[in-house]
């Protein structure tokens, strides 16, 4: 099996937790040949760390290189700059999420890939969960749902993040945040106009961690036809939306900031006639810890049951990882492409809207 040889846009914690040592232990697959991050410092530390044999502060000396592939963009958002550049450059491309913030970026990415007619992935994790995998089969035909619940409660993630040794450097030229400041107010404005403060919050939650509860969603049930309300308040730490699906089920999807409460929560509750589903997610900055599954139903003979199925021990991020793999050397159909997440941001740009408008 041919090893894809890997250039690493961004050196921060979610490269540090899991994609660094993930791809160390896909050694079979890949091959980190490069790695950058606008910090110098940084760049050097991680390749020293995990051997890899170059490292730069400048992205298109990646991009540029011959001995990359492929390319993985961690690096803080907004992503579509580099993400149309790697493209161009003819590599294979893994966007970390929020893949982008606008319509307009999602199309420029979109051709981009497909001129290039190389991978696009995107990091959506959680549908390479196996416990998200066996609930979508318990789910089966979505037709018969009548109601889903989404909690993500979420703490800071810093009560997470220092279970590792993270490392970072002040080394970051003032210019190139001030650029990267810039980028994402453009394509905030881009993508919802001008809005509150609040709403701004609202809108990066949506889209940096609600994310993996959208896609989530669409990837079980399809793209919901309406959105029926939306909520914000806690001037932007908390958030309601009420989403209507095709069969007529109505999904009630809150997320709500709790910076000081330990204990992360995210859940995904499906209902149907004869059967519940309940799926829970640990936090993305963990390693080792398993999601859970329950399923509720009535036997034929009329008694009642919950199952815990047992799940696969592998992680969701080590699962992506060989999917992206396997894309790139088989040619298999790509579960979470560029194009798919077009409707996921068209979707948070209608929350951001419903709320803007029920307020105004």
């Amino acid at each position: 099996m041919s090893k894809i040889r890997m250039g690493i846009i961004g050196c921060g914690a979610i490269a540090q937790v899991q994609h660094m040592p993930n791809l160390a232990i896909l050694h079979a697959l890949y091959d980190v040949t490069w790695v950058c991050d606008i910090s110098q410092g940084l760049a050097r530390w991680l390749a020293e760390v995990f051997n890899v044999p170059n490292y730069t502060m400048h992205p298109h000396e990646l991009l540029n290189a011959p001995d990359v592939d492929a390319v993985m963009l961690c690096h803080a958002d907004p992503k579509t700059e580099l993400a149309v550049a790697a493209f161009a450059a003819g590599k294979h491309v893994f966007i970390e999420k929020p893949m982008c913030y606008s319509l307009e970026e999602v199309d420029a990415i979109c051709t981009a890939k497909k001129d290039a007619g190389t991978v696009g992935q995107v990091g959506y994790m959680k549908v390479y969960d196996p416990a998200f995998e066996m609930a979508q089969q318990e789910v089966g035909d979505a037709g018969d749902v009548r109601f889903v619940q989404v909690n993500h409660l979420h703490p800071n993630n810093a009560l997470h993040l220092k279970q590792f040794d993270l490392t970072y450097f002040d080394d970051v030229p003032p210019e190139a945040v001030a650029a990267r400041q810039a980028a994402r107010q453009t394509a905030l404005k881009q993508a919802v106009g001008k809005v509150s403060d609040d709403v701004v919050r609202a809108f990066f939650t949506l889209s940096g961690s609600m994310i993996h509860d959208l896609y989530g969603l669409r990837v079980m049930l399809g793209n919901p036809t309406e959105v029926v309300s939306a909520e914000v308040w806690q001037s932007g730490r908390a958030m309601t939306a009420i989403l209507h699906y095709p069969s007529d089920a109505r999904c009630v999807a809150t997320w709500i900031d709790l910076p000081e409460l330990w204990h992360f929560k995210e859940t995904l509750e499906i209902y149907k006639d004869a059967k519940r589903i309940i799926l829970s997610y640990p936090t993305g900055f963990s390693r080792g810890i398993l999601s859970t599954l329950k399923v509720q139903e009535i036997h034929a003979n009329g008694s009642h049951g919950t199952r815990s199925p047992a799940i696969d021990w592998e992680s969701p991020f080590v699962r992506e990882l060989r999917h992206f793999h396997a894309c790139i050397t088989h040619g298999e159909p790509c579960r979470t492409p560029v194009e798919d997440a077009r409707h996921d941001i068209a979707l948070i740009i209608a929350i951001t809207q419903a709320y803007s408008e029920s307020v105004n």
